[in-house]
């Protein structure tokens, strides 16, 4: 029980660490490395919630891809183009709709009955067979689409690179 309460309080410093890091980062490597530390913790606390495959979709998907998404976004951006960007002028409505939202949450996780329920029996292989059987032909159309905005975005960065 002792080792759960560990593993549950690291799993939160790693989520909420990483979002502050997120947050207040000045540099956008900083800021995705932090993005990719609370993914992680994330993915522990769906550890603890004996959710195997949606701790592995978060580190894979989320954790691996999107961070890497961004990272290769930030290098194909010309940096010169987003110096004159640091207008602070709407700090404070941010700060406030951030406070509001935070309020909005708190008052709504405090004041939701919890209720516990029973741990599902569904697997990977069942998952994966739903995947590839029920839900096939949705599945091929992410990938399609996937595919597109690949190809998309190659074509951009290409046509962009001829006219320097």
């Amino acid at each position: 029980m002792l080792s759960e309460l560990i593993f549950f309080y690291v799993a939160n410093i790693l989520t909420l660490g990483g979002a502050i890091t997120v947050v207040i980062a000045k540099n956008i490597v900083y800021a995705a490395l932090g993005l990719f530390v609370s993914l992680i913790g994330v993915a522990g606390l769906f550890l603890m919630g004996l959710a195997q495959f949606l701790a592995l979709a978060q580190i894979l998907v989320y954790g691996g891809a999107i961070v890497i998404v961004i990272l290769f976004a930030l290098m194909l951006t010309k940096i010169e183009d987003f110096r004159e960007l640091r207008d602070q002028t709407h700090r404070p409505i941010a700060i406030l709709a951030s406070v509001f939202i935070f309020v909005l949450l708190a008052a709504s996780i405090l004041l939701t009955e919890i209720r516990t329920t029973q741990p599902s029996e569904i697997s990977i292989e069942k998952i994966g067979e739903m995947l590839f059987n029920q839900w096939a032909i949705p599945f091929e159309v992410a990938s399609i689409i996937l595919l597109i905005a690949l190809i998309g975005a190659i074509v951009m960065v290409r046509v962009g690179q001829t006219d320097d």
